[in-house]
């Protein structure tokens, strides 16, 4: 009887002894492009955008670079309806990151963005999870990760400039996260932005007030009346709350 239960198990041992053969890596594409929410790719007169492509599962840094090019076509992104299908970013010269990975199996990574890398202060960061497949190439529009916000620059006052009891000229700079330009009634309609600017001192707000169209695509300014007790910065917000797009920058001042 023993003899029978062996002969019948000796099949699955024989199977189970098999050595696994090992998969071979296969090269697969890999497009990534970072988008400024509600605007375009992150471009080259922002600094691009800092790509990583890691392992889900382990955390291992399968690959990494900057996106590169420029902000696409502003017809295809912006104004044509997305149809379904249709490719939207990929254009000569559009901004992306591309690279090859070497996956010999099914491969759940996670990819994140950064950027714009030439305003630090402005940068965000978002990702997503991707399950890859070997050999199939990911190409055209590639895998998209949108960056929230606004670029944000304070013009003036410069810290010589300000005195306490006296009226301060606060001068802002605002683009989009890809450097695309604002102004009321453009494509990036700035009548849609509340634009504000506040002077603080030791963190609170003394005293603060809206930023008008200075006449300059891109630039708003606007008066604050410093208080006696004077101001140690200066902040500018910037906000589109339908579109959740958010945007600050502050200087430190020398208030007399």
């Amino acid at each position: 009887m023993r003899s029978v239960r062996f002969l019948a198990v000796l099949p699955l041992l024989l199977l189970l002894a098999v050595p696994t053969v090992a998969q071979d890596a296969v090269p697969t594409q890999v497009t990534v492009r970072a988008v400024s929410n509600d605007a375009k790719l992150i471009q080259d007169p922002v600094g691009g955008a800092h790509i990583t492509i890691e392992h889900a599962e382990t955390g291992e840094v399968l690959a990494e670079g900057r996106q590169s090019g420029d902000s696409g076509s502003t017809e295809k992104i912006m104004r044509q309806p997305h149809e379904r299908g249709a490719s939207i970013y990929e254009a000569p010269g559009a901004a992306k990151y591309e690279t090859t990975l070497d996956l010999a199996e099914p491969t759940r990574v996670r990819v994140a963005a950064e950027g714009p890398l030439d305003y630090p202060h402005a940068m965000q960061q978002t990702s997503k999870t991707v399950l890859l497949m070997p050999g199939e190439d990911v190409a055209g529009d590639g895998i998209t990760l949108t960056l929230h916000g606004f670029i944000v620059e304070v013009l003036k006052p410069s810290a010589s400039e300000v005195d306490s009891g006296e009226e301060v000229s606060v001068g802002a700079r605002v683009q989009m996260m890809c450097g695309c330009p604002t102004k009321p009634g453009g494509l990036w309609d700035a009548t849609r932005y509340t634009i504000r600017a506040q002077l603080l001192r030791e963190g609170a707000v003394v005293a603060e007030g809206p930023l008008s169209f200075a006449g300059t695509t891109n630039e708003y300014e606007g008066a604050l009346s410093v208080p006696g007790a004077g101001a140690d910065q200066v902040r500018v917000t910037a906000t589109d709350a339908d579109r959740v797009n958010f945007g600050m920058a502050t200087t430190s001042l020398n208030a007399e």
